[in-house]
């Protein structure tokens, strides 16, 4: 197989946001190229719900980011068939994190809703609860899909993501929880630098197993403190990552400081992912404070509830019975291209019928991924166009208004 970009990753900036860490780029894979800002659409399990890879293409999807953890027990069967693009029929690059948010979810916030809110009297799940134990060596957890026990280090974390093959992976890592405390999360960080660079090692092992060269990231933790921010994002410098993951556990009014902390120390020739964050407001002050990717769950999620994206802001599809409109004018996704009406659509979200629902899933997922990646199109383009902040403002206004 011939690969698009000579089986090479590097990143080139265009242009740069005046005043500020955002910038305008190309990030070149092995599987194609990701002009960015992008968003990348989440197929958990090589697939994203309800929408099939001519969908994806046709609301213009540059890249697919699928889940490590839960694609691990069938990665001997990926890597035999060429790795993740080949196996899941995606023609282009791809995206695998490590399954450091499940050492979370199953672990210190088992059972409860991650979120970007200070919320009072936060606690942790307790220990005996817990499905995921964290050690020195990895992490020991119940998997609560197939009821066994089972264990993912670095290493292994490494082993599963290059038999899976994406174009980039994400070094293992601790995700913190907002109701962690700052002793904790020295103690947690300073695990997670040494996951970092054993998950180096590992993966220089692996990372050409499959004919094309496999990227790594490092992942960025360390709460919502500023002196750890900054002290491991310089120790991540000096490591040998070819771009970086954002993550830990943001409040949502904090976004914008922690990634100008971590980003003003980052090398500014690599790329950095934000992990787990799409809606609108949080995509701006991203790309505004140097991030260049984005995935979330979310644009699918909500569209199932019936939560569907406008340039006047999100509706709830439940107050649109009969309703003749469509869901918005000035969008160019095939949903709204086919003229239907938010009144068919909640009738096909509410059908018993499972065809029917099923095409409501598809129809609104279409909807929202075009949204959001149309978004990070208008904000690449604007930074081009050396408008962003013009183009920030308006879009803020127009999608919240006065909140």
């Amino acid at each position: 197989m011939e690969y698009k970009n000579d089986n090479k990753f590097y990143f080139e900036i265009e242009k740069r946001i005046p005043g500020h860490l955002g910038r305008a780029g190309i990030i070149h894979t092995p599987h194609g190229d990701i002009k960015t800002p992008a968003f990348m659409c989440v197929g958990t399990h090589g697939e994203v719900r309800f929408v099939s890879m001519e969908e994806l293409k046709s609301i213009h999807a540059q890249a697919m980011l699928s889940n490590g953890y839960h694609l691990r027990n069938i990665s001997p069967e990926i890597a035999a068939n060429g790795g993740l693009s080949a196996w899941s029929k995606w023609d282009g690059p791809t995206l695998t994190d490590s399954g450091g948010f499940q050492v979370m979810s199953l672990g210190s916030g088992c059972g409860k809703v991650v979120s970007m809110k200070r919320e009072d009297n936060m606690k942790n799940t307790e220990e005996e609860k817990r499905l995921a134990h964290v050690t020195e060596d990895g992490v020991h957890f119940h998997d609560p899909f197939t009821g066994q026990e089972d264990f993912i280090g670095p290493e292994e974390s490494m082993q599963i993501q290059c038999r899976i093959g994406a174009d980039i992976h994400m070094a293992y890592d601790e995700l913190t929880s907002l109701a962690d405390t700052y002793e904790y999360n020295v103690e947690s960080l300073a695990r997670t630098e040494r996951w970092a660079k054993r998950s180096l090692d590992e993966h220089k092992k692996h990372c050409d197993d499959l004919g094309y060269h496999q990227s790594l990231y490092g992942v960025i933790q360390g709460g919502r403190w500023e002196d750890l921010r900054r002290s491991t994002c310089k120790k991540y410098a000096q490591m040998d990552f070819d771009g970086y993951g954002l993550g830990g556990a943001f409040l949502k009014e904090t976004l914008g400081d922690i990634l100008t902390w971590c980003n003003e120390e980052l090398p500014e020739n690599k790329p950095r992912h934000l992990l787990g964050l799409s809606h609108p407001d949080d995509i701006l002050i991203g790309t505004e404070n140097g991030a260049d990717t984005f995935d979330c769950v979310a644009p699918t999620r909500e569209a199932r509830h019936g939560r569907l994206y406008t340039m006047h802001g999100p509706i709830n599809l439940s107050k649109y019975r009969d309703s003749d409109e469509i869901i918005d004018e000035g969008c160019d996704c095939p949903t709204c291209q086919s003229k239907i009406t938010l009144g068919e659509l909640r009738r096909l979200w509410k059908s018993q019928d499972r065809t029917e629902s099923a095409k409501y899933f598809e129809l609104a997922s279409i909807h929202n991924l075009r949204f959001i990646i149309r978004l990070t199109e208008q904000a690449r383009q604007a930074i081009l166009d050396g408008t962003f902040k013009e183009f920030k403002e308006s879009f803020l206004n127009s999608y919240y208004g006065n909140k």
